[in-house]
């Protein structure tokens, strides 16, 4: 069995973690609101003002996982934090663990820099996933919603 390596994502792993984004999606059965393209997450990632990191992990010259984070603050800690936007492994490749090293290295980054919370969102109809962040130790938070404004909504609120 080949193990998987966990690295930084470069410029050149672009076109592997979108096509990630895209299973993930279907996944989530959002795929309709998936319409970025790999040319777009490689500027957002390796750009002149990157927006968010990547971890890919490697296994037999394929990437077959991914974690995508950016910072975040908390004015309640007066700290930062990081927020883990995505974490995906190719069905093939789980329960080995990978998806488990990729969230305990975006870990490791929110202590080497600081980070007072390290926080994600979870679907609630995936209970697999809610199981096993909780078995990681985390906290499902059950009083909170994520509140989004997009498109059209997005232009209008952002008027004079």
């Amino acid at each position: 069995m080949v193990d998987a390596v966990i690295r930084a994502a470069g410029p050149g792993d672009a076109e592997a973690v979108y096509a990630l984004v895209r299973e993930l999606a279907v996944f989530e059965h959002l795929e309709h609101l998936c319409t970025g393209s790999a040319g777009e997450l490689r500027e957002a990632l390796f750009g002149p003002q990157p927006a968010a990191s990547a971890l890919v992990a490697a296994a037999g010259g394929d990437i077959v996982g991914f974690a995508l984070f950016f910072p975040t603050f908390s004015t309640f800690l007066a700290r930062r934090g990081l927020w883990l936007e995505d974490v995906y492994v190719r069905p093939a490749w789980r329960s080995r663990g990978i998806g488990r090293r990729l969230i305990h290295a975006v870990a490791r980054v929110a202590v080497e820099r600081g980070c007072g919370r390290f926080e994600w969102a979870v679907l609630d109809w995936n209970a697999p996933a809610i199981g096993f962040y909780e078995g990681l130790g985390a906290t499902v938070m059950p009083d909170w919603r994520i509140a989004r404004v997009t498109g059209d909504a997005l232009l209008r609120l952002g008027e004079d």
